[in-house]
């Protein structure tokens, strides 16, 4: 899938990529719904039809990322209200076995999330997904998401990766799509990020649904 030998930086994204996306999912769509329902004392599909028409205003942006954003638009503590359904935060069953392949590989890795940093902060506390990576990033400490491309400018001053020797891991097709404009040359899309969801059909980028079909080639095929 990918000439390993000329891949020196790994670049991941978290939800749906390393982390089951059902949390997010749940959350979201059910939880969220299901609480503001109460607070505004109005029937829950009517809680998730007006935060759907919330979600679609803003999608893609920063502050459809940001739980402060989100805790004033709708005057309800987001951050306690995730802490609620924190059980059901955990780690793909395949991703240990592939980040343990790239820490001992010696490549950079870099997990780059347009995650809240208290969602980030939440999600290590449950899963210590740090201990796998050189840096965790959470896009809003550059003011932009992976859907613009100043993020990767900004990132990539940060990083100091180089386009042909970076691979870039992400669930979202548009954000793949993000970096691929940028110039990343080695890009791979996630087919299932949420466990309890059908495995989506991807034909614009190469697509697995389990790590392990990468582990040979990451170990056989050191970076030069």
């Amino acid at each position: 899938m990918f000439d390993w030998s000329k891949i020196h930086t790994v670049l991941l994204d978290m939800d749906g990529t390393l982390l089951d996306l059902h949390f997010d999912n749940h959350f979201w769509l059910e939880h969220l719904p299901k609480r503001y329902a109460e607070h505004a004392q109005i029937s829950q599909s009517e809680a998730a039809d007006f935060l759907k028409s919330r979600y679609q205003q803003v999608e893609g942006t920063i502050s459809w990322y940001c739980l402060d954003y989100w805790a004033e638009q709708i005057n309800m503590p987001i951050r306690e209200l995730k802490q609620e359904v924190q059980h059901l935060i955990s780690l793909r069953a395949d991703a240990h076995d592939f980040l343990i392949a790239l820490k001992q590989s010696g490549r950079k890795i870099v997990l780059v999330t347009n995650a809240h940093p208290d969602s980030l902060s939440l999600k290590i506390e449950r899963t210590q997904l740090d201990k796998y990576f050189d840096e965790l990033i959470s896009t809003h400490q550059f003011g932009a998401t992976k859907e613009s491309q100043l993020l990767w400018q900004r990132l990539q001053q940060h990083v100091g990766f180089k386009n042909e020797h970076t691979l870039f891991v992400d669930d979202s097709i548009s954000i793949l799509d993000s970096a691929k404009t940028y110039g990343i040359k080695h890009l791979l899309a996630i087919a299932n990020p949420d466990s309890k969801q059908p495995i989506r059909e991807v034909t614009d980028y190469p697509a697995i649904t389990d790590y392990s079909v990468l582990l040979n080639s990451i170990k056989s095929q050191p970076f030069v």
